[in-house]
């Protein structure tokens, strides 16, 4: 037993990717395409994508929201998690991004389940909140985008997402940022604003797992 969670050595990361990882060759392929680009650091771990894989297994979800899509690694992760009839609807600003990953969808069957929405993450999700049917209608909802905005978009998945579903928000300890007083921009200050927030906010429960860069994962109360 340990009283608080371990730090992870290079050595020990690489172990727990040899003993947990089982990586599907297409998204191992696309991770590698992604690794070539300047922006690689946007790329999400392969233990995180996995892990988000098995919530959205573990859940049972059929239907989810990705708000951010990058180069379409861990909406693939997410799509290989849904059942045949799967719907993901997943939103980014970018054609080129994205555009790397569709190959990579297609190579792994999962194109189908994938809705890819290109246009600004809030113009998407006040469309789907206009649609009263939307709302309550998702399983599972990822928030990896600006983080300017991820207030307004927490906000929007806990009306989309079902009592008893999950919300789950990504980069929450920004790189050991959120504790660096130095740092004051918006996006530090709009991640630290968020942590507060959730935890108080009686609406969900609440898990800070850290993993990756930190995720936060939120279920919405019955």
């Amino acid at each position: 037993m340990a009283n608080r969670t371990i730090s992870l050595t290079d050595p020990l990361y690489d172990y727990l990717l040899s003993v947990s990882l089982r990586e599907p060759a297409p998204m191992a392929e696309l991770r590698a395409e992604t690794a070539r680009l300047p922006e690689k650091g946007m790329q999400m771990s392969p233990d995180e994508a996995q892990f988000l894989r098995f919530l959205v297994q573990l859940m049972g979800a059929r239907r989810a929201l990705e708000i951010g899509v990058f180069t379409g690694y861990s909406a693939l992760s997410v799509a290989l998690g849904l059942p045949e009839d799967g719907y993901l609807l997943a939103c980014d600003v970018s054609a080129e991004w994205t555009a790397i990953g569709r190959p990579f969808w297609e190579k792994a069957g999962v194109a189908h389940k994938i809705d890819l929405r290109l246009a600004p993450a809030l113009q998407t999700l006040e469309g789907l909140l206009a649609d009263r049917q939307q709302h309550n209608s998702f399983d599972f909802a990822f928030i990896d985008a600006d983080k300017d905005n991820y207030d307004a978009y927490y906000e929007a998945c806990l009306q989309l997402v079902r009592p008893g579903g999950l919300i789950a928000i990504d980069n929450v300890l920004w790189g050991g940022g959120v504790l660096d007083e130095s740092r004051q921009d918006k996006s530090t200050q709009a991640i630290r604003a968020l942590n507060r927030k959730l935890h108080g906010d009686d609406r969900i429960d609440l898990s800070l797992v850290p993993i990756g860069d930190g995720v936060t994962l939120a279920r919405k109360r019955e």
